[in-house]
């Protein structure tokens, strides 16, 4: 049986990241050969990754990126926020966020099976992170917005790092005008988006259901009314209700005396030409997640020591 010397346990702590016994019994295991010590541990990291898969996480980092006329927002969630300051962390989910802009679209899977700058694919590079700080994390979601011709406009709210915050929003505007003015008007807009979270883009972009579950609530709050008065109380309902959950009607946070749609026509004169606005996407950290009973992992960890 091959030595295992406190050399070896240490070149393959540094190469992994891995505790120094886990590093021991992988050496061990493995005769003292370091890439087969490696792929034990990637194995083993795997294995710990399912262990901890039931842990609630909610935590963690929203990410965008932008790369030509593709900008890509995604979420990766741990189980405290400890770890979303953790520089390893960190630079996963830029690196996810980079290879988004590649993959250029809203797929998840597609993107966990996407090769990983370091190696394997990202869902490999995500377990791995799991095995070495020893929290549940995942890939929860990604969205991406184009532009044939334009500017893709960012914003990171609570930015920790570039481009990695709690919130995290892009917006498409389509024009062929001045780039550098279409980015700060892109910017501005994003601002917008993050501080009131619009539902959809214009009317037709808001999902039917929601629609009808505003009718009803409408209706019921005025039952007893004559059907004529009703129905008119219903359409003015509805008209106020658009304006507050569509970007286009919403009032413009840095100028409350026009809406979206308003602002960005009156920008057409600074960019030099007509501007659309094609899409948007915002990630707020942990929203609809279910975060039951377990999710002060670090109360859970204080009460057990």
């Amino acid at each position: 049986m091959a030595q295992i010397t406190a050399a070896m346990v240490k070149d393959l702590r540094e190469k992994t990241g891995v505790g120094m016994m886990d590093c021991k019994t992988a050496l061990t295991e493995t005769a003292g050969d370091l890439e087969a010590a490696v792929d034990w541990l990637r194995k083993k990291g795997l294995s710990k990754a399912a262990k901890k898969a039931d842990r609630v996480a909610a935590e963690g980092l929203v990410a965008i990126a932008v790369k030509g006329g593709t900008g890509v927002a995604v979420e990766v969630n741990s189980e405290t926020d400890f770890v979303a300051r953790n520089a390893d962390f960190q630079t996963l989910v830029h690196n996810i966020a980079t290879v988004a802009t590649d993959k250029g679209g809203d797929d998840v899977e597609a993107l966990k099976a996407a090769p990983y700058p370091a190696g394997g694919t990202v869902q490999d590079a995500v377990s791995n992170a799991i095995a070495t700080i020893g929290e549940n994390m995942t890939l929860r979601r990604a969205a991406s917005v184009k532009v044939n011709q334009g500017a893709i406009g960012q914003y990171v709210h609570n930015a920790v790092g570039d481009g990695l915050g709690k919130i995290g929003v892009i917006v498409g505007l389509e024009s062929t005008g001045n780039a550098e003015a279409l980015a700060a008007l892109g910017r501005q807009i994003a601002m917008h988006i993050a501080a009131t979270s619009p539902l959809g883009l214009d009317h037709a972009s808001i999902d039917p259901a929601v629609i009808e579950r505003e009718k009803k609530v409408l209706a019921e709050k005025n039952a007893g009314k004559p059907a004529n008065v009703l129905e008119k109380i219903v359409d003015s309902g509805l008209k106020t209700f658009f304006k507050e959950v569509t970007l286009l009607d919403q009032a413009y946070i840095h100028d409350n005396g026009k809406t979206v749609s308003q602002a960005l026509k009156e920008a057409e004169k600074q960019v030099g030409a007509p501007i659309a606005l094609t899409g948007f996407a915002r990630f707020a950290l942990g929203e609809g997640v279910d975060k039951g009973e377990a999710t002060d992992f670090a109360a859970e960890v204080a009460s057990m020591v």
